[in-house]
């Protein structure tokens, strides 16, 4: 093994002359033209060569010392993916180490009794609680869901279904924007995504049926500081960092395991989530953007029609329709009710969205209020009436009389 040893004030040339010393490189790498014109292709052995030549040039010229290795010019080792336990992943190992300590502290600290992560009945470090977390914020920010049944759907075919997806929401987006309507844009925020059923039917059992606050009012014990009725600076109860804390009310932890455990299976929505099962989730009840998406995903279940091929011819592709076929319309859950296929048909046929629905429902009032003046008028009206033509007769009986007395 040789060492080299560079001067500190060295200075790497400009142009590296390659191991055939008749051709010269420019920075890049690329051979330039020999004085008679010609042109030589450098092998892709002489590129190595020459990079790593300029790998040492650099170390030189940074003032650093480069040992060479046995077989020559070899650039460092890289970390391999799997790494033993007294190996940091690094850029390279060669150039870039990690400290013993720094592996110790990164191993004796635990998630589960870390400060920010609150004792919990479930493993936070398990895949299956964060998906629990997520499914349990998904449903609580999503008050309509549409749920669909796939059947083993090609990463290409999602990717292009997606594609369309977010095609037409977009559409929905600025025909609101044209209409002078102040309505959020939802297309960026409409996601369609596979769950596990398993867990999804857990975190719904979790949302609908354990009430956290209700139990700490019963109990004697304040309101969270989540809530936005209570103030911030609320004094909560202080923990004892034991699982079975009744304190402890978060999504992990043991009352709410508790609390959902004996209804298992007794959700509307455990009948369907049985097999592959995908959701798509709104941020809002929005029936012009469920019309939209019922409309590429499912348009002959649902009733709406698709695009035309002469409208949209992407969405006429054999990835995309060979796509759409294996996915089937289920049900839907609007503002925490499950709606069946033909209630869900209705939702997205509301016109106007829910400032069409809102102005139904006020002509219904209106409608209403009218019918019932005109009723309570009507009784009224027949009662004089009634009274008047009675006060007539006995007028006309009084008149002969009246005759006769005057007359004698």
């Amino acid at each position: 093994m040789a060492l080299i040893h560079v001067r500190q004030n060295y200075r790497p040339p400009v142009i590296a002359l390659s191991p055939f010393w008749n051709q010269k490189l420019s920075p890049v790498g690329t051979a330039l033209p020999s004085p008679g014109g010609s042109l030589d292709p450098l092998q892709p052995r002489t590129i190595g060569v020459i990079a790593r030549l300029s790998h040492i040039i650099y170390h030189a010229s940074t003032g650093t010392h480069h040992v060479a290795s046995p077989t020559g010019l070899a650039m460092p080792a890289r970390t391999p993916n799997r790494v033993s336990e007294r190996q940091h992943r690094c850029g390279f190992s060669n150039y870039t180490s990690c400290t013993h300590r720094a592996i110790d502290t990164l191993k004796s600290s635990n998630l589960k009794d870390s400060p920010v992560q609150l004792p919990s009945h479930r493993n936070p470090e398990y895949r299956r609680s964060q998906l629990l977390r997520q499914y349990t914020s998904l449903i609580r920010t999503s008050p309509l869901m549409v749920i669909f049944q796939h059947n083993n759907l090609k990463s290409m075919e999602w990717a292009s279904i997606r594609r369309e997806l977010t095609k037409a929401l977009q559409k929905v987006d600025e025909k609101i924007a044209s209409e002078g309507r102040t309505a959020p844009e939802l297309a960026p925020y409409i996601k369609l995504q596979t769950i596990q059923t398993s867990i999804f039917e857990v975190a719904i059992r979790i949302v609908e049926y354990f009430r956290p606050n209700e139990a700490a009012q019963a109990a004697g014990q304040p309101p969270s500081a989540v809530n936005p009725i209570t103030q911030t600076s609320a004094e909560l109860p202080a923990t004892s960092g034991s699982k079975d804390d009744p304190a402890l009310t978060h999504d992990l932890s043991r009352a709410a395991h508790a609390a959902v455990k004996h209804l298992k299976g007794r959700h509307e929505l455990a009948d369907i989530l049985v097999g592959p099962i995908a959701i798509l989730s709104i941020p809002a009840v929005s029936p012009e953007h469920m019309k939209a998406a019922l409309s590429i995903l499912t348009p002959k279940e649902s009733g709406f029609a698709a695009p035309t091929r002469k409208g949209n011819p992407d969405y006429h592709d054999p990835v995309v329709q060979t796509g759409l076929q294996k996915i089937n319309l289920l049900a839907a859950r609007v503002d925490g009710k499950v709606f069946d296929v033909a209630e869900t048909k209705w939702v997205g046929s509301i016109e106007g969205g829910m400032d069409g629905l809102r102005a139904q429902l006020i002509m219904a009032l209106q409608s209403m209020g009218s019918s019932v003046t005109s009723t309570l008028e009507g009784a009224g009206k027949s009662l004089y009436l009634t009274l008047e033509s009675r006060r007539n007769v006995l007028e006309e009986e009084q008149k002969p009389a009246e005759e006769k007395s005057e007359s004698s």
